[in-house]
């Protein structure tokens, strides 16, 4: 097993492993009724998940999930919850990632629907599989309908068990499943748009199964949201963005035609960095279209005619943007639909003054992008003057190093005249070495 494949999964059992106070078989109130203390809002807005009058109450908006701090495997768990109006939405994951996936509101994990009109499916999101018992195409149905309208209590019982999962609403077991692809994670209440309440939420874990590392949710590595999925706070927000750079259900959209100097429409944090891992995911939503594209040479400077000017070749183009580092536009991660693949470092890789090897490690070590409109992910590592860049999964840019890059600063997203969408922005931030 690799270094980094180890340590995650000793933080995932140790994630899961019942604590000295609480034993397997003993009751542990996951809601103390008084405030969010052992759950964590992972990537919504502060006022999307707040407690009243000893509930947990969301507004819905944006979509996104509040989990536990602590994993759990095999376990009782039981709830109450209630909508307040007609065809309300919410839900409860069980099995859950710490992390929402690529480009989605939502983790990998099981749903255990609550809506109305749909009181006990279950059913995998983002991934996860399971095999259902009653099944209606993938999603495990429920044998009766027994909830209440809105504006009334119902009560969730919900077993886990070596990866089945069997819950009983409202005294009634009604939806079975077996074979969920995760055994272990985190509990989860969804927000979907809605307002939902919650209450009485206890859990009674059972001994554990010992599940290998591939059966368990990827554990909290301490990423925080930079971005609540409502509007701009901790952005420099300028007047000139208005109605350009928007913020509507988790993503951040850019139209591309922000008003002002140039140097003024690029979207900046209000914190500044220093050594930190970047979670990132970022779309080129436009229409492709044909357009002349540079060719680059594997020195990293374009291949040029006679007359000096650059050499290109058709292409279909979707836009292009970027993410700034540390204050720097020389220091940006590029967007953007050429060749080369995003991730490329533009302004060393164009710098004639910068030795040939670092103009060259500038460039992505292969194309990761997914295909245009899709959503890709960066997880950009910078320590120091050293950058690593990883996308979609693929190492892309290794560890190069880009002198003069400032020692700090914000995160900034780029201006170029295109439109882009960002969302799930996480940052991890370093100690010094």
């Amino acid at each position: 097993m690799k270094l980094m494949q180890c340590g995650l999964f000793l933080l995932a059992v140790a994630a899961v492993a019942p604590s000295a106070d609480s034993p397997a078989d003993h009751p542990l109130d996951l809601f103390n009724g008084k405030d969010l203390a052992g759950w964590v809002n992972v990537n919504c807005a502060p006022d999307t998940f707040t407690v009243r009058d000893g509930e947990i109450v969301t507004t819905g908006k944006p979509r996104g999930f509040l989990r536990t701090e602590r994993m759990f495997e095999n376990y009782v768990l039981e709830l109450d919850w209630k909508h307040i109006v007609p065809k309300g939405n919410s839900g409860l994951f069980v099995h859950a990632d710490a992390l929402p996936q690529v480009g989605a509101p939502y983790p990998y994990a099981v749903e255990v629907q609550i809506q109305d009109g749909d009181h006990g499916s279950m059913f995998g999101i983002r991934g996860m599989t399971i095999t259902p018992l009653h099944p209606k195409g993938k999603r495990a149905m429920p044998t009766d309908d027994r909830a209440k309208p809105p504006g009334e209590w119902n009560h969730y019982r919900l077993v886990s068990q070596d990866g089945s999962l069997e819950l009983a609403v409202n005294g009634e077991v009604v939806t079975k499943l077996k074979n969920c692809s995760h055994v272990a994670g985190y509990v989860a209440l969804e927000a979907e748009l809605a307002e939902c309440h919650f209450r009485n939420i206890r859990l009674t874990p059972r001994p554990s199964s010992h599940p290998p590392a591939e059966k368990m949710a990827k554990a909290d590595e301490g990423f925080k949201s930079f971005f609540d999925g409502l509007d701009f706070t901790g952005w420099k927000y300028r007047d000139g963005y208005k109605g350009h750079w928007t913020a509507k259900d988790g993503v951040i959209h850019y139209d591309g035609k922000a008003q002002g100097r140039n140097n003024e429409k690029d979207l900046w944090t209000e914190k500044e960095y220093r050594d930190f891992v970047l979670i990132a995911d970022w779309r080129l939503p436009s229409e492709p279209k044909l357009k002349p594209h540079p060719i680059v040479l594997p020195n990293g400077l374009f291949d040029l005619d006679d007359n000096g000017k650059r050499k290109t070749i058709p292409k279909m183009d979707a836009g292009d943007t970027g993410i700034y580092l540390r204050g720097s536009r020389k220091a940006q991660l590029n967007i953007w639909s050429q060749d080369l693949g995003s991730g490329e470092i533009n302004g060393y890789r164009t710098d004639k003054n910068i030795p040939e090897e670092i103009r060259k490690a500038c460039i992505p070590l292969k194309k990761a992008d997914k295909k245009f409109g899709e959503w890709n992910r960066f997880v950009a590592t910078v320590r120091g003057d050293r950058v690593t860049c990883v996308l979609n999964g693929e190492l892309v840019i290794d560890n190069v190093r880009l002198p003069g890059m400032p020692a700090k600063g914000p995160i900034g997203l780029q201006h170029h005249g295109d439109p882009g969408e960002f969302r799930n922005l996480f940052i991890k931030e370093l100690p010094a070495e």
